[in-house]
């Protein structure tokens, strides 16, 4: 597979938010040392108290926030990829990927689980034995090298294994720990400071295929 993407430029970010009825959001990312995320070396979590109410049409006040406060003071990220849309339409109508894109100032993959009405240019990913397509968009690089990254990310399973735990962890952190970030090394390598290590996850991979 070449995306242009290189082992060596930097480490690879999948990351997701959940918001909680206090009215607060917990963001979470894994990191990875390839391009593929086989390899995780580092977990983060950061619990933000206050987000913005959803607007439609303007969900990116809403998630960019969150991931900034998680992602801000992560140095080499060669690549994000995020659940929902990078771009909204064929004309390019920005979506949160784009406006992280533009915020983080690397490629940014958008793989949504369900289909955007106006998103008709969205490239279609079958992946495990799932029949229902990931629709994948981009900032800052090819759709179809993005699709095609995507297909051949780590797992067995329609959604990615990286973005299966980072929404595990955006689930599962306790609300009452404060609003700082807290960082777990998985394996040695990239320079990754362990702070505060998160609990075990039982099923470090959950959810449904």
């Amino acid at each position: 597979m070449e995306t242009g993407l290189h082992p060596g430029g930097g480490v690879f970010v999948a990351a997701d938010v959940h918001y909680l009825a206090s009215g607060a959001a917990r963001a979470a990312a894994v990191v990875a040392a390839d391009v593929a995320f086989s390899h995780l070396v580092a977990d983060r979590v950061r619990l933000v108290p206050d987000v913005e109410p959803y607007q439609p049409g303007q969900f990116y006040l809403r998630e960019l926030p969150p991931l900034r406060a998680l992602l801000g003071c992560l140095t080499g990220m060669a690549l994000l990829v995020v659940d929902g849309y990078a771009d909204l339409d064929p004309d390019g109508r920005p979506g949160l990927g784009a406006r992280a894109h533009a915020e983080f100032a690397v490629p940014v993959i958008g793989v949504a689980k369900s289909a955007f009405r106006t998103a008709t240019h969205a490239v279609p990913v079958l992946r495990g034995a799932s029949a229902h397509p990931l629709y994948v968009t981009a900032a800052g690089m090819p759709r179809t090298d993005a699709a095609d990254l995507v297909r051949h990310m780590a797992g067995r399973y329609r959604m990615p294994d990286a973005l299966r735990r980072a929404d595990t962890l955006a689930r599962s952190r306790p609300e009452s720990r404060g609003d700082r970030l807290r960082v777990r090394a998985l394996s040695a390598g990239v320079g990754v400071r362990a702070v505060d290590p998160p609990r075990a996850l039982e099923d470090p991979y959950g959810g449904s295929p």
